[in-house]
């Protein structure tokens, strides 16, 4: 008796925190207590849904994380430097405020401009989900791109994957109760609706490369067309790389857009001058010819299937020490990349040099979509 009579008292400051929260028609998340935004919070004079990009600078500015009380390590704010170099973070302000001003919004971001990472961030703060207690979702065309730019946005926040940051895909689930923002595949977020179709535990969902156009994608629109007239509290994000979004504006009931530029890089392409009988041969001595004379850099091969890319990475990592051998080369790391691989080997990535072999066609977008590489050659 006495231990459930220490727990009832225990239990006493949350419910008065969630009678709070309930006056504004939200719930209070007990797994996020030590974000409460009491005076002496990095989010004190944060209100919900009005939060200015000078205040988010300042909350990143801490020494300590706002989000765990834990010291930020070196590499966070050597990533900080980096994401305040994108494009995107130059119109954060610009973006916070149509987001305050509209319930949908559509918005436009060419490759490398770091819409996917920086645009869930911006809602996180913005939303305030120590408040809620709700997430905030991210959908992905592929399961590869879910794990991967939650493992990167994990990194950016400085916090551990599972946790404040997550990914929900088929047959695998690295969410817990702490967590505010979930990658997934648009197949698991229809899944969810299913189930649940308000999608209440959301307060903001984002439909990540909406211009690839899958069956997922449209169905989940067309959903979350009729959750909007429902529930005047969500807020809908409709992200895509290309710039023809009036059709999702006129979809979404003249929905406003915002549109961000992405990074220019000098491009120059090269014609073999008679066509290959092997072409997986002519690419493996494209690959070690471009190793061997070439700046340091990345490079990103595509083949057609996990059969071709096995057997180049094999070959090429053969040839690249024999290259170090007879020409001093210095060493390439090869790393495969497509749909089935597990999220350790899709992260190795950020050794370089680097060769990354991507699977063509349909899987284009596992490389080509889903991370930018800052020193492709």
């Amino acid at each position: 008796m006495a231990g459930k009579r220490a727990s009832a008292e225990s239990d006493e400051p949350s419910r008065k925190k969630a009678k709070k929260g309930d006056s504004d028609g939200d719930v209070y998340n007990p797994y996020l207590a030590h974000m409460d935004p009491s005076s002496d919070s990095p989010f004190s004079g944060m209100t919900r849904r009005q939060v200015t990009a000078e205040q988010i600078s300042k909350v990143e500015d801490l020494s300590t994380n706002a989000f765990t009380g834990v010291e930020h390590t070196q590499k966070y704010f050597q990533i900080l430097r980096t994401r305040r170099d994108l494009p995107v973070h130059k119109q954060r302000q610009e973006f916070l405020e149509k987001y305050h001003s509209t319930q949908i919004l559509v918005f436009v971001g060419e490759t490398g401009s770091g819409k996917t990472t920086q645009i869930p961030q911006y809602v996180v703060f913005d939303e305030l989900p120590n408040i809620t207690g709700k997430l905030i979702a991210c959908t992905q065309p592929r399961r590869v791109a879910a794990m991967s730019v939650a493992q990167r946005v994990a990194d950016e926040m400085d916090v551990k994957l599972g946790e404040e940051v997550g990914y929900s895909i088929r047959f695998e689930d690295k969410t817990g109760p702490k967590t505010m923002l979930k990658y997934m595949t648009d197949g698991m977020l229809l899944r969810e609706a299913m189930h649940d179709h308000d999608m209440s535990r959301y307060s903001c969902i984002i439909l990540d490369e909406a211009h690839e156009r899958t069956l997922a994608t449209d169905i989940l629109m067309a959903l979350l067309k009729q959750i909007a007239s429902r529930r005047s509290d969500l807020k809908i994000i409709i992200m895509s790389a290309t710039l023809d979004a009036q059709k999702f504006q006129r979809y979404f009931n003249d929905a406003p857009l915002l549109a961000v530029p992405g990074r220019t890089h000098p491009v120059e392409i090269f014609y073999t001058p008679e066509p290959e009988r092997d072409y997986v041969e002519a690419a493996i001595r494209t690959v070690l010819q471009i190793h061997a004379s070439e700046p340091d850099g990345d490079i990103l091969l595509f083949l057609t299937g996990e059969d071709e890319i096995e057997d180049a990475c094999r070959k090429i990592s053969l040839e690249a020490e024999e290259l170090m051998r007879e020409v001093d080369a210095g060493p390439l790391a090869v790393y495969p990349l497509y749909g089935s691989l597990p999220l350790s080997s899709n992260s190795a990535s950020s050794t370089r040099p680097l060769l990354l072999l991507g699977r063509a066609g349909e899987r284009v977008g596992n490389a080509s979509s889903l991370q930018t590489l800052p020193r492709l050659v």
